[in-house]
């Protein structure tokens, strides 16, 4: 069996670090898989670039433009939209005539037009989906904010000036969604329980094949190492209870900086004790802006895709807190598991699948800073942290290690071509 992943980036963000995992772990366990991504970052032979490449970035910037000039010339909302109104059509590449499923990840930005997706659809090769976020289900969107339009019809949306009218740009792309997926071979990949349920409310995926499996992780890289080692090599104090915190872009409100921050304050002012005994390190672009706002030490880090030093940083910290107010099945939570590090987060999305509650860490209630800083407290200074370490790899090794996720992703391909067959 042949299977073409394809994602936009090969290594940047949270959905490509996830795709390259699984095309690792695939290879591992007997299934052939290759990647075709727009932003090739390697010499991996197992990676291709997708076609016309001296194209991509008019691809990029058209669909940016459209929102733009649809947001009235407003750049607040402008890459939470994504339109798939442009994008190269990669039905005609030698990958995909040799593959026998083809599997479609975060293909956004410029990667995959919805006319593209539509080709891919009715070439007659049977096709899998992971949704690493919403935009699957929904129009123009890839986190809803609470809104519930896409169970029935994306409209008058809330991402768009004035609220949108019934007729705005999700409307229209809700409509070319439909197109796109009537009498398509799909089969739908959530990454996480919520996901699957929400994908399972949308219109616009009703009748299709939809089911989860988490993202897997290469268990012999994130593991647990020497916490004083680590330290050292990282230049953090090994005296000190370190919190970590971990983003790709650390100023991103949708990762909860601004309940760290509150969550951080209201724990030294009630236990004053922690100032001599804690410190905090911030791993991700543009920490810099957020380390003035604390009231412990700060070591600023900078931004990592050197895997073996990130699970260095990982293996330095007592307890890891990602207070995300929406998503998925955030790998920084998995890694930080897979190394032993007990974790603190708001129960949201996938989050409160992967810790469990004063088990593997501490799931405290959305939006909730008071309740996250008891989380934070009670791992950091009166939970057996020993203990929780066991448990966190311990449930990696049995949800997401390698081999497990690429038996399941194993048995989708084989549904999905037998489905195929039947059909044809």
């Amino acid at each position: 069996m042949r299977v073409l992943i394809v994602n936009t980036s090969e290594r940047t963000g949270g959905a490509a670090v996830a795709a390259r995992r699984l095309m690792c772990a695939l290879n591992s366990n007997g299934v052939e898989a290759c990647m075709m991504v727009r932003d090739k970052q390697s010499d991996d032979a197992n990676v291709s670039e997708q076609p016309h490449c001296w194209v991509h970035r008019f691809h990029f910037l058209w669909e940016r433009l459209i929102i733009y000039i649809h947001s009235h010339l407003s750049r607040k909302h402008l890459f939470e939209i994504d339109i798939a109104n442009s994008g190269s059509d990669i039905t005609k590449t030698k990958e995909f005539r040799e593959a026998d499923v083809i599997h479609l990840n975060w293909i956004n930005q410029g990667m995959l037009s919805i006319s593209n997706i539509r080709k891919i659809l009715r070439s007659g090769k049977p096709v899998v989906w992971t949704m690493h976020d919403m935009w699957p289900a929904t129009a123009i969107c890839h986190y809803t904010k609470g809104c519930h339009f896409f169970r029935t019809s994306c409209h008058d949306c809330h991402l768009l000036p004035d609220g949108g009218r019934p007729d705005d740009l999700a409307a229209r792309v809700w409509l070319k969604k439909m197109k796109m997926l009537r009498n398509g071979n799909v089969s739908f990949v959530a990454c996480s329980k919520w996901l699957e349920a929400e994908a399972n409310r949308s219109r616009l995926l009703k009748g299709h094949r939809i089911t989860s499996i988490p993202n897997p992780i290469d268990t012999d890289i994130f593991t647990p190492a020497d916490k004083n080692e680590a330290r050292r090599e990282n230049g953090l104090p090994c005296d000190k209870t370190i919190i970590l915190f971990v983003s790709q872009k650390v100023t991103d409100k949708r990762k909860g900086m601004d309940y760290f921050v509150g969550a951080i304050q209201k724990m030294v002012e009630k236990h004053q004790e922690v100032k001599d005994a804690m410190v905090i390190a911030i791993l991700g672009a543009h920490a810099e802006e957020i380390a003035a706002l604390l009231p412990l030490p700060t070591y600023t880090l900078g931004y990592y895709d050197d895997e073996r030093k990130i699970v260095s940083i990982y293996n330095a910290a007592d307890l890891f807190v990602l207070p995300s107010l929406e998503d998925n099945l955030p790998n920084t939570v998995m890694e930080a598991m897979a190394c032993g590090v007990p974790c603190v987060g708001f129960k949201v999305g996938g989050v409160g699948e992967m810790i469990e509650h004063k088990k593997t860490g501490y799931v405290a209630t959305l939006r909730d800073a008071v309740d996250l800083s008891e989380g934070i407290y009670w791992v950091a200074m009166d939970a057996d942290r020993a203990k929780l370490s066991q448990e966190s790899v311990k449930k990696v090794a049995l949800r997401y290690s390698q081999r497990i996720v690429a038996m399941k992703y194993a048995e989708v391909y084989n549904e999905a071509i037998a489905y195929n067959r039947v059909i044809r």
